[in-house]
């Protein structure tokens, strides 16, 4: 069987570039770490290569077909969590890698350097641009379960409101002398959790979810 060093270098070099993303997304702990990244790098690579040496009429099909086989590898990263969804990030990078992989096995190999540049830079210098966005405004769902009266919720409404966040209330729920109410809350970081100081001395709150 005859060698072909360019393709062993490719190989290389798509293992480094799933090796470098997959870095910091090892370093963060999530679901899709080094060896998934560089799996799926690698993986699309050597479709990608094998695409091109078969000389179909279409070379292109067995590639684009790549792209298809990502998307539900990365749907099983993505999950719903007390309202939220989680993982979207995560599928996107597999998603990403996959197009890092192929450029590297259609011989772009200075375009995948530059990709897995850009989406290093997504990933870890966009962090603080992030935090720097949650820490002045987040949007956080509470419940409270309390005693009902008549102004039960204008004056929860109002503590809300003094500590400077902008309220959308939600469903409330009436059982037998308890209500329960759901609010929507967007604010500065310091904004929650003065509030959440607040709630939790309030001895009137049965139970309180945030």
């Amino acid at each position: 069987m005859e060698l072909y060093y360019d393709d062993v270098l490719k190989i290389i070099v798509s293992m480094l570039v799933g090796l470098l993303i997959g870095i910091e997304r090892e370093y963060r702990s999530k679901p899709a770490g080094l060896r998934t990244l560089m799996l799926v790098s690698v993986g699309s690579c050597i479709f990608t290569m094998l695409s091109l040496k078969i000389g179909t009429a279409n070379p292109d099909r067995l590639a684009a077909n790549i792209i298809t086989g990502i998307g539900f590898l990365g749907a099983g990263a993505i999950f719903k969590d007390d309202n939220r969804i989680n993982g979207l990030t995560t599928a996107t990078t597999i998603w990403v890698c996959a197009a890092l992989g192929m450029s590297v096995g259609a011989g772009y190999i200075f375009l995948a350097f530059i990709g897995a540049s850009a989406v290093l830079c997504v990933l870890s210098l966009l962090v603080f641009a992030e935090h720097y966005i949650d820490t002045r405004s987040t949007t956080r769902d509470y419940r409270i379960v309390c005693a009902y009266t008549a102004d039960t919720l204008e004056a929860y409404e109002k503590i809300f409101r003094t500590a400077h966040l902008n309220v959308i209330r939600g469903t409330q729920t009436l059982s037998q002398q308890n209500i329960t109410g759901h609010w929507k809350l967007t604010g500065s970081k310091a904004s929650h959790e003065n509030l959440i100081n607040i709630l939790l001395k309030d001895p009137a709150i049965k139970e309180l979810d945030f």
